[in-house]
């Protein structure tokens, strides 16, 4: 898979990986590399990466605690102070070994600590390989708020190697690839009708080429728009209701905790329907996708209340403007419009779809 190769940092696939890692590292002469992991890249994807790494530079391992709910200022303070217990300086390089969780951490970490240092992503889940590792986007949530605080610096370099999802569980390759079928709804229909076609054929060669293709489909709208002023907007379809019901469901202990992807395949539903009501999506293609989400087989239902507090949280996301509720909309299957208002009304009865 030819790499993809940008202004600022590039993307490398597969065989390519750790050739252009150690070059780097030969180069830089970092005085330390720190790796960032949880437990459980900790345990499955170290001891892959380690014996690809060629240096004589000192290696520090920092573990944190797993998922969403440990993406908060409170676990960067900890690695903060215990990087600069370990000696970082501004020579220092950190590699972020872990999905989405630990991109998203480990970027923002490495932005600030120092004022920035270098650092490289390797993402281990499907989600990190096609999104939060691409473009750049660095940050960490608020309480349920999500991604609130950030800083958007791209890496020196994203490295995928797909060999790391064979670690993973059918529910977190399913939760990566609802990314990917967002890519095609808002940009490429020929696409969106590929990932139809694979199912859950998860450990395939044409699953890997489709990863590649949804990389590429993300940074060449991130490149048309690095700061998300315009275009880069769209990738945010199904986020405005999604990060709503994902962020309520984490934090309400009587609901149980959605991974992201899933929460995002229901606001993907939902801002369909939305899109079916103003901005022409045909009922043909708004079948279609009703058809993709039904068959994912998610059982979600909320009272009139929570969804109340769903709207509440709607109201912090970063596509508003002055207070108003922004969303991103189809036209049809592979084409979006940005800064769209919808009807309170309409976005409440959405939820009876589900």
């Amino acid at each position: 898979m030819k790499s993809i190769l940008n202004s600022n940092y590039s993307i490398h696939f597969q065989e390519e990986t750790y050739l252009n890692l150690n070059n780097f590292i030969a180069s830089k002469k970092p005085s330390c590399i720190f790796i960032l992991v949880d437990e459980n890249t900790m345990e499955h994807c170290y001891p892959v990466l380690l014996p690809h790494i060629e240096t004589e530079a000192r290696i520090e391992i920092i573990e944190v605690e797993p998922g969403e709910e440990h993406k908060n200022i409170e676990t960067c303070s900890g690695v903060w102070s215990a990087m600069i217990e370990l000696g970082c300086d501004r020579n220092s390089l950190m590699i972020n070994l872990g999905g989405g969780v630990i991109t998203d951490l480990g970027g923002f970490i490495a932005s600030t600590i120092k004022r920035g240092i270098s650092f490289i992503h390797i993402p281990t889940t499907v989600l990190g390989m096609v999104d939060a590792a691409i473009g750049g986007k660095n940050g960490v949530d608020i309480g349920p708020l999500k991604n609130q605080i950030g800083v958007i610096v791209p890496p020196e370099m994203t490295l995928i190697d797909t060999s790391y999802l064979a670690s993973l569980e059918k529910r977190q390759l399913l939760n990566g690839s609802i990314e990917m079928f967002k890519h095609g709804l808002i940009v490429d229909r020929t696409y969106w009708n590929h990932m139809l076609q694979i199912g859950d054929d998860y450990y395939s060669e044409t699953f890997e080429s489709l990863i590649y293709q949804s990389a590429v489909i993300k940074n060449k709208v991130v490149n048309s728009d690095p700061f998300e002023k315009g275009p880069r907007k769209s990738l945010n379809y199904g986020h405005t209701i999604g990060h709503a019901i994902e962020s309520f469901c984490l934090s309400n202990e009587h609901q149980e905790s959605l991974l992201h992807g899933e929460a995002i395949a229901a606001g993907l539903y939902l801002e369909s329907y939305l899109s079916h009501l103003h901005t022409g999506l045909d009922k043909k293609d708004f079948d279609e996708i009703a058809s993709w989400y039904q068959q994912i087989g998610l059982k979600l239902a909320f009272t009139s209340s929570e969804i109340e507090q769903m709207l509440e949280l709607m109201t912090h996301d970063k596509k508003n403007v002055n207070g108003e509720i922004r969303f991103v909309l189809l036209e049809s299957i592979g084409s979006f419009v940005t800064d769209q208002t919808v009807p309170v009304e309409d976005v409440i009865k959405s939820f009876s779809l589900l």
